[in-house]
């Protein structure tokens, strides 16, 4: 599974740390946030580098994770996207109802109140839950899909 980061100036610490801590579980992980942080950066930037490289993954299940301040600015922009399904979690028990009930594509966290060891089983939560794919669930996203 491909993972694929990103994040503003507010999220580069996290970004990074988790970047790191993904490799070591042995995930691909392909980092689309800036080097160092710049201030000046904006989250829609991001946001979109993310997707887009999931929309081209030569993986089958290709998955994002997107940091800012407080998660929502990543949430709001990654979702304008169709096929994306953005969840801002900032425990386990929502990181598994986004993926089982939601099939999230990309996790949202917030860098101002998700620290790195909070984040660890967020994340690992959200990339290890399966969707559950039941008739309500599988209802439910084509209506979203039909949103946009």
């Amino acid at each position: 599974m491909k993972i694929y980061l990103g994040s503003d100036h507010n999220g580069y610490d996290l970004r990074t740390k988790l970047a790191d801590f993904l490799r070591r579980s042995g995930f691909d992980v392909v980092d689309e946030g800036d080097q160092k942080p710049d201030p000046q950066d904006d989250f829609p930037v991001f946001a979109s580098r993310v997707v887009s490289a999931m929309k081209t993954s030569d993986d089958d299940d290709p998955r994002g994770l997107l940091i800012c301040g407080s998660g929502q600015g990543m949430c709001m922009a990654a979702n304008r996207h169709r096929g994306i399904r953005a969840a801002l979690c900032w425990n386990v028990i929502e990181a598994r109802s986004a993926r089982n009930d939601d099939n999230s594509n990309v996790l949202c966290l917030s860098a101002t109140s998700t620290t790195l060891k909070e984040a660890e089983p967020i994340v690992m939560t959200w990339l290890s839950t399966p969707f559950a794919g039941a008739t309500r669930f599988n209802r439910r996203l084509s209506q979203l899909d039909e949103l946009a």
